[in-house]
């Protein structure tokens, strides 16, 4: 515990960010860091709760409660308080193995189950876990630490995402020696491509990457197992395969018009844009281009919202984004959402923020649904047509949306761009191992054992449990690396 009356004596504070007007003209990290003396108080509000459920890591209604990986929240809290800030590097690192990565787009569901929060503003957990991994490095305390033996023990895992890396990391700590098979030019998955460079520096990937790769990791590119490589191969000549391939099949959206030059996933928006920018500073031009266009986004999620602020940085004319969801209440419905429940509270995500600077409101609109595209006489997007919706339950029980008559609208549109989630992982792998799915047709595997109907393959991340958190990814690429240890040595010294 830091002191027991900080969380009385001091705000909750969080540093600013970059002006978002002034953002939008860049690429850059829209993040910024208190300074030292600020994050120890900052740590000191964090009180002596008896039992921190900023720790627990549950999938409660709504959302996640608390860390899934476990992260040590009132240890490192206290240490930063007291100054100890390599301690609180190390007591960090026990428990993740990129906090670089969480403290930056991590939604800190630990915040919303921080006890603080009951009766006042959580302690400002995510920004003081940025800002002791960005020390550890400033100050050259990450350092490469490869295994001091080798077991013999060959790995493949498929797919270098957060789950893919985090395996990969611990296998490799395990002293086996694993290869890591990616299918882009990059190492890093949706790290590198799919959160946009102004959410998390792709040199900040490229960073760790490089410390993995100076433990005995070993990254082949360009390389998708299933069509570049049989995927029986792998099971053939490694000891164990770890299938990390992620949850990229895009749910598909077959309305009227869907068909209209100007109407894209927003995966094949955001990545042609990161791609372009990392190969050339988009001067190449081999991306989906916002500007001067009307832009209609159509889903609620942080994939929506960062392809608002992706065409905010193209200079698009205009840009709305659709979501079938209720506007959210400004404060927590204690009967309907209570804590330590993921808050579900009205927020500006910094993608808001920026169209709010630049045209003066929030983007989104609500209870919304797009009932057809309308193209003009050559086959582009001109508009879409909408119906505010409500949700109800049906005769069988089943929660569903119901148009509300009266509430057709048509927006002016030159592109717009699907965002609506994901539908598992793509099954050419799956099939050609004869995986057995569950009804979403992720790869079946049980939590906290992650094997597969097939020996030797195992499966984490959301190639197992569907499209997800960062997080939860770390944590499922931790654990499956830990069963896979055990099924090779007999035991095991990984958590």
């Amino acid at each position: 515990m830091s002191t027991p009356t900080g969380f009385m004596e001091y705000q909750r504070q969080l540093p600013a960010d970059r002006d978002p007007a002034e953002r939008v003209k860049d690429w850059e990290e829209f993040h910024k860091h208190l300074e030292e003396e600020e994050l120890q108080t900052q740590g000191a509000r964090c009180m002596d709760c008896g039992t921190p459920y900023c720790h627990t890591g549950i999938d409660m209604i709504g959302g996640t409660s608390g860390c899934p990986i476990h992260n040590l929240i009132p240890e490192w809290n206290n240490l930063v308080y007291r100054g100890l800030w390599r301690e609180a590097l190390e007591r960090l690192h026990k428990t993740n193995n990129f906090p670089e990565f969480t403290g930056r787009v991590c939604p800190a569901p630990c915040e919303g189950s921080c006890t603080v929060g009951l009766i006042g503003q959580p302690v400002t957990i995510k920004s003081i876990e940025q800002a002791i991994i960005d020390k550890g490095f400033e100050e050259g305390w990450v350092v490469p630490e490869p295994p001091e033996k080798r077991t013999g023990r060959r790995i493949a895992v498929v797919g270098s995402g957060p789950a893919g890396l985090a395996a990969a990391a611990q296998l490799n700590k395990a002293g086996h020696s694993v290869t890591v098979f990616e299918r882009s030019d990059r190492v890093g998955g949706l790290l590198t491509y799919g959160i946009p460079s102004m959410k998390l520096d792709k040199g900040v990937v490229q960073r760790r990457v490089d410390l993995l790769a100076a433990e005995g990791v070993e990254f082949v590119v360009n390389t998708e197992i299933g069509k570049d490589i049989p995927a029986q191969q792998l099971v053939d000549e490694y000891d164990a395969v770890v299938l990390c391939g992620g949850a990229t099949k895009p749910r598909e959206f077959n309305i009227e018009g869907s068909d209209l030059k100007g109407v894209h996933y927003a995966m094949d928006y955001l990545n042609g844009t990161i791609k372009s920018y990392l190969d050339s500073g988009l001067q190449d031009g081999n991306y989906i281009s916002a500007k001067d266009k009307d832009v209609i986004v159509i889903g609620g999620g942080d994939t929506g919202s960062d392809c608002v602020a992706t065409a905010l940085r193209h200079g698009c004319r205009s840009v709305t984004q659709f979501g079938t969801h209720k506007r959210a209440p400004l404060e927590r419905d204690p009967i309907a959402n209570p804590w330590p429940q993921f808050p579900n509270v009205y927020t500006l995500d910094y993608a808001h923020e920026e169209a709010k600077a630049l045209f003066g409101e929030d983007p989104r609109e609500f209870s919304i649904m797009t009932t057809k595209f309308v193209g003009d006489e050559n086959g582009n997007l001109k508009e879409l047509h909408t119906v505010q919706i409500e949700r109800i339950v049906d005769e069988t029980g089943r929660k569903i949306y119901q148009p509300i008559p009266g509430t057709e609208k048509v927006f002016p549109a030159q592109m717009a761009l699907i965002a609506i989630g994901f539908d598992g992982p793509e099954q050419t792998l799956v099939q050609q191992l004869g995986l057995e799915t569950d009804r979403r047709t992720n790869v079946k595997a049980p939590y906290g054992k992650y094997t597969t109907n097939v020996d030797k393959v195992f499966a984490a991340g959301d190639m197992r449990r569907g499209q997800s958190l960062v997080v939860w990814a770390i944590n499922e690429g931790r654990e499956v690396a830990r069963e896979v240890d055990k099924y090779l040595m007999g035991s095991t010294v990984l958590v």
